[in-house]
């Protein structure tokens, strides 16, 4: 069966931390690919600063090097606010007999019940979570109590052993708007485009 990996974000600007937790994604899963999905308009967070097709050509330039990877814009062609659950069910469409994963930060699973529809979201897709420091399950809320134990028993829920790396995308924003170096935190063809279009110049975060 073929294993899928899903991995939505802004990705403003994609950088080598998100690189790093992919590639433990497809490594420690053993996935046959992991598809970036950048962002259209997410109604959890404020939306994105960067162009979507900016963005978009950042992560397919960040991961040309890696055939496992690929990107898709199925989260920036659609109207209105993206949610997680369509997205995994648009994927599930396509790929009716593959395994899909989705990778997320265990800050949003500790969310996850505030999502739309998020029984039917976890109904469609295995769940793979990135651990953060200070976070953990023992921090979970009471509603997602019962779901977690059988998620975990029934091997729907995996933890990644690799963690995430301390580097984000509004501190490297705040670098380039300063003027710094951010070639330890981004690929090369990233920091060409970045530096080409002159994005994140000027502008001090909110």
């Amino acid at each position: 069966m073929n294993k899928l990996g899903l991995f939505g974000g802004s990705f403003d600007p994609i950088h080598n931390g998100h690189l790093h937790i992919a590639r433990a994604f497809a490594d420690e899963l053993g996935l046959d690919s992991v598809i970036f999905l950048p962002a259209g308009e997410p109604y959890h967070k404020n939306a994105p600063r960067t162009p979507a097709t900016q963005r978009l050509a950042m992560v397919e330039a960040a991961i040309a090097g890696d055939s496992r990877f690929a990107a898709s814009d199925v989260d920036m062609v659609r109207g209105g606010a993206t949610y997680s659950v369509d997205t995994v069910q648009i994927f599930r469409q396509h790929f009716a007999d593959a395994a899909l994963w989705w990778l997320m930060g265990m800050d949003s699973l500790l969310q996850l019940h505030t999502w739309k529809n998020w029984r039917t979201f976890a109904r469609l897709t295995n769940i793979a979570v990135a651990a953060r420091a200070g976070q953990s399950l023992g921090h979970a809320p009471r509603e997602l109590h019962a779901w977690l134990g059988q998620a975990l028993q029934d091997g729907r829920l995996k933890i990644l052993s690799a963690s995430l790396r301390d580097v984000s995308s509004s501190a490297i924003r705040q670098r380039v708007a300063a003027g710094e170096n951010i070639a330890d935190d981004v690929p090369d063809a990233v920091a060409r485009l970045i530096a080409e279009w002159g994005v994140y110049r000027g502008q001090p975060e909110t």
